[in-house]
């Protein structure tokens, strides 16, 4: 193991174990690397590597400190990640997406209330018959964050986030473009909708893939 690894490895134990916990500050840089048998140059390059990865927060002139280590922040990188890729790479991250949005939106029909169905429904009503590749586009992720949201799992709600960011702006680009697209994503939608005001896991789960499915076949299909 490299020294840079054991140094992070070491960090990261203190946290498993508890002697670190959200929030709290290091020990100063050399009783810390005292203390976990490290010489303070590895010691800094795990503390670099870690806040990269944002589990560190190095605070200029205070310290440094453990994050909140909440999903939505160490998950964060993985838009970034996703947005690296092109062509089929793109098409698996979506394929994942198809995986894991139809069971947040089924778990979302037990919970989503109904101001919040009312307003992702004014909004869709809001684009008219003829809505802009982009301007749909912009929606469409606006109704799948709404729904991860309302599954009540920050974690599956934080994968979704980075994954559909991404496969959105490639939606734009290669699939929203076309007619076919732009006349049947609102209708499924809708149907989705009609299926958590139902209260309708499965049916909820159902459309969800549908769309889904729809969005990677034209993703694929689009020159």
């Amino acid at each position: 193991m490299a020294v840079t690894d054991e140094a992070i490895a070491k960090i990261k134990d203190m946290i498993v174990s508890g002697a670190l916990r959200p929030g709290d500050r290091l020990p100063k840089e050399s009783e810390l690397a005292a203390a976990l048998g490290l010489s303070r140059n590895s010691l800094r390059e795990a503390v670099r590597a870690l806040a990269l990865m944002r589990v560190l927060d190095v605070r200029q002139g205070d310290g440094t400190y453990v994050t909140g280590l909440g999903p939505e922040l160490l998950l964060g990188a993985l838009a970034f990640v996703t947005d690296l890729h092109r062509g089929d790479t793109i098409a698996e991250f979506l394929a994942v997406r198809r995986v894991l949005e139809p069971a947040a939106t089924a778990m979302a029909a037990a919970r989503i209330g109904e101001a919040e169905l009312d307003a992702l429904a004014e909004r869709l009503d809001a684009l008219g018959t003829a809505p802009g590749a982009e301007e749909l586009a912009a929606y469409d992720l606006e109704f799948h964050r709404g729904i991860a949201r309302a599954a009540g799992n920050s974690v599956l709600c934080a994968l979704l986030e980075g994954l559909a960011g991404p496969t959105a702006r490639a939606h734009v680009r290669r699939g929203l473009a076309r007619e076919d697209a732009v006349a049947r994503v609102p209708q499924e939608l809708r149907a989705i909708l009609g299926a958590l005001r139902d209260r309708d896991a499965e049916a909820a789960r159902s459309w969800a893939t549908v769309h889904l499915a729809s969005a990677e076949r034209w993703l694929r299909s689009a020159p």
